[in-house]
């Protein structure tokens, strides 16, 4: 079967006009209408964003019954981190922790979701991640997701994709971590590229800071960005979509 992944980071529906405008980030999620959403900077009760809970509210604008949201950064009011919406169902779900000492608080998204492929379905581990600044903090932070036994305690041919925010300017993180873990790179131009697709910032793209890698009996098919002229203002990130056969 075939099925699509699109990461995003929303910039908690704030645009470059800093206007908050959660009914973009909707339409422009709704033109792909992608199976699986990696969603960062999601808002919950916050009053910038009018103390919605964003990942409900997109979630029933485009009528995906399945979501689930990983609160990592507390505020004054109201907390944000990652939320995962799905068109198939979703089991198991769980935030790690990948804060490193003092700086701001990070996690992993972990939802186990139920492809329907045969008679019993398959399994696809997906982890929604968003990474630090420092290139250290993202080597710290990768090291402890790849050696937990979420990732850790698995054969290399479980499905599996991590998605998400990667900050990785340098284009390293393949090379220096994924690799050795098995996992090929989704969002490269080529498939033994260093670099990524671009798409930050969002009006004029020059590096690819948002990244999807898989392993296990994946086929990447199709990769690219957001070409629409509302996601050069609604965000600061463009969506990255990919399209993958199990």
């Amino acid at each position: 079967m075939r099925f699509t992944v699109l990461t995003y980071n929303i910039h908690r529906a704030i645009g470059m006009d800093r206007r908050f405008r959660p009914e973009r980030t909707i339409e422009i999620l709704g033109h792909y209408n992608a199976d699986i959403v990696l969603l960062q900077e999601v808002d919950k009760g916050v009053p910038r964003s009018e103390h919605l809970d964003l990942a409900d509210v997109i979630a029933k604008a485009l009528r995906y019954d399945y979501y689930a949201l990983g609160l990592n950064v507390t505020l004054k009011k109201g907390k944000y981190g990652n939320a995962t919406l799905s068109r198939f169902p979703i089991g198991r779900q769980k935030n790690l922790d990948l804060s490193i000492r003092w700086r701001k608080k990070r996690g992993a998204q972990h939802t186990s979701i139920l492809l329907p492929r045969g008679d019993r379905g398959c399994k696809l581990e997906v982890f929604n991640i968003h990474l630090g600044l420092s290139a250290r903090e993202r080597r710290e932070q990768l090291a402890r997701l790849l050696e937990s036994p979420d990732i850790a305690g698995w054969s290399f041919e479980t499905p599996c994709i991590v998605g998400g925010d990667m900050n990785d300017w340098r284009g390293v993180l393949w090379r220096q971590r994924f690799k050795k873990a098995g996992f090929l790179c989704a969002s490269n131009r080529h498939e033994w590229s260093r670099w990524s697709i671009k798409t930050f910032p969002s009006y004029a793209p020059t590096a690819g800071l948002d990244k999807v890698f898989y392993r296990g009996p994946l086929k990447r098919l199709h990769v690219y960005r957001s070409r629409l002229k509302l996601a050069k203002v609604a965000s600061d990130h463009l969506p990255l979509i990919a399209e993958f056969e199990i």
